[in-house]
């Protein structure tokens, strides 16, 4: 499917706003061979009337103009590579939907350019392609045969949609019966089911119950090993653990395409921004350089380094110094001066073992004076999935921490070690006034400390919790 569209002209329309000669440059020249869309210069207008006389006025008088344009899209340029996921993210209104029926089909640009290369699954909203008068086994004929499928290779699947959707012998009712949560089922179920080569899905997901969501993440997860994946969420650890990349529109004009992690850490900024009206929100640090190439970073190897190494029997924390200098975003209200893992006798330590007691300590200097602190963490793996985390708000909230400009402040955790899976991780940190619902955020700090589990032995899934007792007996 391609689309080729030239310049409209609109009376009394608004220069467009370029994204500039060089992105526009670098999706021309880039290897398009491998890419699954490739989007250039793509531009969508509505026109908007006053009063709905005024489009009968249109009709008669074309010559005359009687609407105002509205540019729901603004020269959005990118391209996304086979195998590849995409997040899109943006606030309400910032044209996410409308970019996605364009790819879909749904819509025709004003401007620009869309190619795509293989089959596209949507899901868009809820009933999109049912006909709410058709039972829900009719509908997936339906949106079967509108994709591509024929009827004898759908009904070899039929068994399987129904499984998946788990909708019983609604299956066979006019599907303007179902609920919210039965036509995200089944569209999603059907979707899976036609060989498609991209998928697109817009917060059809928020309306599912939990074990359905989780159903239908494994199931994208899966999709990823061979398919091609937009995926609008306003859920940032969504995006992070899903999407290799993220593009992020504001009113209507693409902010940044690149990185998903980064990304969506300038788009929480800009959010911060929105919520706080003084303006003082600012992005800064800077991205240290991979931690298994900067040996020079390396605290110095505790001493039961080696006798662990041997052992082999529980996931060993190898720990990497805090980086004053990581990415961060806040007020710049607060520096943080230390972050690192303390033992229970209040030693520093470089290395920590699953299931070990451990007191995470994280300490800051006040730029000014500050009401009601609060200190938090998060640790998270590879992708930006938060494992766990924990701040003093409710440890506080009856007796408010003030800190004076030049001060220093300081909270500690106390916990037992998970067990984790091999790989990286980070610690991230902030500081916030304010309350749990409503604060003001004035650093928070990625990748602030980051650390290595170099072997494991017992965790399970995404991590493991130390166990009290574990007991297997036969009753008599």
């Amino acid at each position: 499917m391609e689309y080729n569209m030239s310049q409209e002209s609109f009376a009394n329309t608004a220069e467009l706003q370029s994204l500039g000669s060089t992105e526009k440059e670098n999706i021309a020249a880039s290897d398009t061979s491998e890419a699954a869309i490739v989007v250039s210069s793509l531009s969508k207008c509505y026109d908007i009337y006053e009063r709905p006389v005024d489009r009968l006025k249109q009709f008669l008088f074309p010559k005359k103009r009687y609407s105002k344009p509205y540019w729901a899209l603004q020269e959005v340029c990118f391209s996304v590579k086979k195998g590849e996921t995409i997040g899109i993210i943006g606030h309400n209104g910032s044209g996410k939907s409308t970019l996605l029926q364009l790819v879909c089909g749904t819509l025709s640009p004003t401007t620009g350019n869309i190619q795509i290369r293989g089959r596209i699954a949507a899901l868009l909203e809820l009933g999109a392609g049912f006909n709410p008068e058709f039972t829900g086994l009719e509908n997936i004929f339906l949106v079967a045969s509108i994709l591509g499928v024929s009827e004898k290779d759908i009904s070899q699947r039929i068994e399987s949609i129904c499984a998946f959707a788990e909708i019983g012998d609604f299956v066979h009712q006019p599907v303007k019966m179902y609920s919210s949560g039965m036509y995200a089922r089944l569209a999603f179920a059907v979707a899976l089911h036609v060989d498609a080569d991209i998928l697109v899905i817009d917060e059809i997901l928020s309306v599912g119950d939990a074990a359905f969501s989780q159903k239908c993440m494994r199931a994208i997860r899966e999709f990823k090993k061979k398919g091609t994946i937009f995926f609008v969420s306003h859920d940032m650890g969504a995006v992070v653990g899903l999407c290799d990349k993220a593009l992020w529109l504001d009113a209507g004009q693409p902010r940044a395409f690149g990185a998903a992690k980064d990304v969506c850490r300038e788009y929480l900024a800009d959010t911060y921004r929105r919520v706080d009206s003084s303006s003082r929100y600012k992005i800064g640090g800077r991205r240290a350089s991979d931690v298994k190439e900067t040996e020079s970073t390396r605290v110095t190897v505790d001493c039961r380094h080696e006798e662990f190494a041997v052992q082999k029997v529980l996931p060993q924390m190898q720990l990497y110094d805090f980086d004053p200098e990581a990415p961060w975003v806040g007020t710049g209200s607060v520096e943080f001066t230390r972050v690192c893992f303390l033992n229970t006798s209040g030693d520093m330590v470089s290395s920590v073992m699953g299931g070990d007691e451990v007191i995470l300590q994280i300490q800051a200097k006040a730029l000014v004076e500050l009401d009601g602190v609060i200190i938090g963490f998060s640790c998270k793996d590879r992708l930006g999935q938060s494992l766990f985390g924990d701040n003093t708000y409710l440890s506080t909230q009856n007796a408010p921490v003030r800190v004076a400009a030049g001060e220093l402040v300081e909270a500690r955790f106390r916990f037992f070690v998970p067990y984790l899976p091999k790989g990286h991780y980070a610690m991230n940190v902030a500081l916030a006034t304010g309350s749990q619902d409503t604060h003001t955020q004035h650093r928070m700090v990625d990748d602030a400390l980051i650390f290595e589990v170099i072997n494991e032995n017992v965790a399970k899934g995404l991590m493991g919790i130390p166990m009290l007792s574990v007991s297997l007996q036969v009753e008599e």
